[in-house]
C-alpha cells in the first residue's frame, strides 16, 4: 500500500508556522517513504472560508517548496456525498434531530447529571426520532446505540506521534463520559460537521497516515468510532508537537504576527521557516 498523507487546512485565514511546520512534517514524510502527499481545503463554513485565503494557502505552500500527487480536494464541493453518508447513519438509526440552542445546553448542564460529563450533550432531545425533524434541527448521532451496534470488538486505531504512540481502542464507558450525543449534521447551516467530513475524506483520498497537531488528538477516538459504523478502512495517525511562542502559548490564525506571507515580505527563506520550527 502506498504510503500517502495530506494537509488540511481550513481557507479562513493566513497560514502561520504551526500550518508550516505540520504541511512540512507531513510531505516530508511522505517523500522519505517514497509515498504520496495530497493538500485539502476544508472550507465547509461557507461564511468564514474564503477564496482569497485558500489562494494564499496555495501560494505559501508553493513558496515553502511543498508539491502535492493529486488535483486540491475542497471540501464544500463534496457536501452531496456527505450528505449520503448521513443518510447511513439514519438508515441505521442513529441519528435523532436536536433543537436545542447553546444556551439551553449549557443551562441544562448546570443541573447535576448523575454519569455524565458536564462536557457532554445532556439528551434533552434524546427522546425525539427523525420523523419529528423540524427545518433548522441538528442531527445528532444516537451513541447509545451506536455502541450496541458495535458490538463487544470495539474498533482501535495505532498512533505514531510520540505523545501519544501506541494502540488505542474505544472505550464504551468513557465514550459515553467524553463523547455523548455529538452533532454530525450542523443547526446553523445544515452541513456535515468537520470531523465527520474530514474522516470520510481521509477514507475517499486514501490517505494512510493523518499527520496533525496534538491539539486534535482527542477528535480521533470520534473519527475512527464514526468510521468503524460505516464499515470504512481506519488509518494510522501522527499526532505531532505544537510550534509554541516564547510564552509557550499555540500560534493561532489571528497570530498575524506569525504569518508565513509576513515573513515572506520580511525576506524569510523557506529554508529560514524550517529552521524556526524545527525541521
Amino acid at each position: 500500500m502506498t504510503f500517502r498523507t495530506r494537509f488540511a487546512p481550513s481557507p479562513t485565514g493566513p497560514l502561520h508556522l504551526g500550518h508550516a511546520y505540520s504541511a512540512i512534517l507531513a510531505h516530508d514524510m511522505a517523500r522519505i517513504a517514497g509515498g504520496q502527499f495530497l493538500l485539502r481545503m476544508e472550507d465547509t463554513d461557507l461564511q468564514r472560508a474564503k477564496p482569497e485565503w485558500d489562494a494564499q494557502i496555495i501560494e505559501d505552500l508553493t513558496w515553502l517548496g511543498l508539491t502535492w500527487d493529486e488535483p486540491v480536494l475542497r471540501q464544500s464541493r463534496q457536501l452531496a456525498s456527505y450528505d449520503a453518508y448521513l443518510a447511513r447513519f439514519e438508515e441505521m438509526g442513529l441519528l435523532y434531530p436536536c433543537s436545542c440552542s447553546r444556551s439551553q445546553i449549557r443551562a441544562a448542564l448546570s443541573a447535576p447529571q448523575e454519569g455524565v460529563s458536564h462536557e457532554v450533550y445532556p439528551g434533552t432531545c434524546k427522546h425525539r426520532d427523525m420523523a419529528s425533524r423540524q427545518p433548522g434541527d441538528a442531527l445528532r448521532l444516537h451513541l447509545d446505540r451506536a455502541l450496541e451496534r458495535l458490538g463487544r470488538e470495539m474498533p482501535h486505531f495505532v498512533e505514531t506521534g510520540a505523545a501519544f504512540a501506541g494502540t488505542h481502542r474505544i472505550d464504551p464507558e468513557r465514550a459515553m463520559q467524553e463523547i455523548g450525543d455529538i452533532v454530525l449534521c450542523r443547526k446553523e447551516d445544515g452541513i456535515v460537521a468537520y470531523f465527520l467530513a474530514s474522516a470520510l475524506d481521509d477514507v475517499a483520498q486514501r490517505i494512510t497516515t493523518v499527520v496533525r497537531g496534538e491539539d486534535l488528538f482527542d477528535f480521533t477516538a470520534v473519527q475512527v468510532l464514526l468510521l468503524a459504523l460505516l464499515g470504512l478502512p481506519i488509518p494510522e495517525y501522527h499526532h505531532h508537537a505544537l510550534i509554541r511562542d516564547e510564552a509557550g502559548k499555540r500560534l493561532a490564525k489571528r497570530d498575524d504576527a506569525r504569518a508565513i506571507a509576513r515573513f515572506r515580505a520580511d525576506g524569510a527563506s523557506p529554508q529560514d521557516i524550517r529552521r524556526m520550527v524545527g525541521l
